[in-house]
């Protein structure tokens, strides 16, 4: 059965998302057979994890950080009984699909993705080893899953919110600046999740009065030549929706947002905690 996180919690409990995220790997290893692992305790498992991101991203090591420790608490220690093998795809979908055949061919017991893209290219590549995931807000839309009740298959995981937040991030923006008249939703067009988000934003806008546009982002370039040209004219705000795609540029994004003065809402508290940290050092 695939779990669903507290989006509240999401947005405001750094330290809830990284046990929910450690939790994953976790249960997976403890379904590995008991009388096996009692027979064979240093008998080496091998875990692929393949993240859309990149390898230096500071809360992805904060994430990774936890899961090890949490493996060890475990009993599963890496090198020693469990070997875990990293792949990153730093936002590129081809970089992706190679690396997901890269961590299948080396025939894990068990892969943890991250993000919708990942997961979809290795169940192109396998349909047989399990594949766990985090950070997919619509298994079942983007059809991962058959069902969140009963995913079938071989993969099955944790969503990140429902569609319904989406609506509240409008109704936030409009609150921390009332005078917000248009708002510039972001958005990862390639996606399910992408459009799922943006459908829940647009039924929210009428009733508060705000005139709501997609932005579809693809790379840096154009995300700065859309937010400086949504900027040109007054009171409008932005909307960030969740994706591996927005996650990667969110640097780029909030300081875009911090130069041009305008409000914005953002789907995780790490997309401004580190801009935070640096005002305060």
């Amino acid at each position: 059965m695939i779990r669903s996180s507290s989006p509240l919690t999401m947005l405001l409990s750094r330290h809830t998302r990284r046990r929910d995220f450690i939790t994953l790997l976790g249960g997976a290893a403890a379904t590995w057979p008991l009388a096996a692992r009692a027979q064979q305790p240093q008998q080496m498992r091998r875990v692929g994890v393949l993240i859309g991101l990149t390898a230096d991203d500071p809360e992805l090591l904060t994430r990774i950080g936890a899961l090890l420790q949490a493996l060890e608490q475990m009993g599963w220690t890496d090198g020693r009984n469990i070997r875990i093998e990293y792949r990153w795809g730093s936002a590129d979908a081809e970089r992706i699909r190679k690396h997901a055949g890269e961590l299948v061919a080396l025939a894990p017991d068990v892969l943890l993705a991250a993000g919708t893209p990942t997961v979809s290219a290795l169940q192109h590549v396998t349909r047989t080893v399990p594949i766990v995931f985090v950070g997919v807000a619509d298994p079942v839309g983007g059809g991962l899953v058959a069902s969140l009740a009963s995913p079938g298959g071989n993969t099955t995981g944790f969503t990140v919110y429902e569609y319904a937040i989406s609506g509240k991030w409008l109704e936030l923006l409009k609150e921390v600046a009332p005078r917000i008249q248009r708002a510039a939703i972001l958005r990862d067009s390639d996606t399910i999740a992408g459009g799922g988000q943006f459908g829940a934003i647009q039924s929210m806008a009428p009733t508060l009065g705000v005139e709501v546009s997609p932005v579809n982002v693809h790379d840096a370039e154009e995300i700065e030549r859309a937010v400086t040209a949504f900027a040109r004219s007054p009171n409008g705000g932005i909307i960030v929706t969740g994706s591996p795609l927005t996650t990667f540029h969110r640097d780029l994004i909030v300081t875009l947002a911090a130069r041009q003065g305008l409000a914005a809402v953002y789907p995780y508290r790490f997309f401004v905690t580190w801009r935070l940290d640096l005002l305060r050092a």
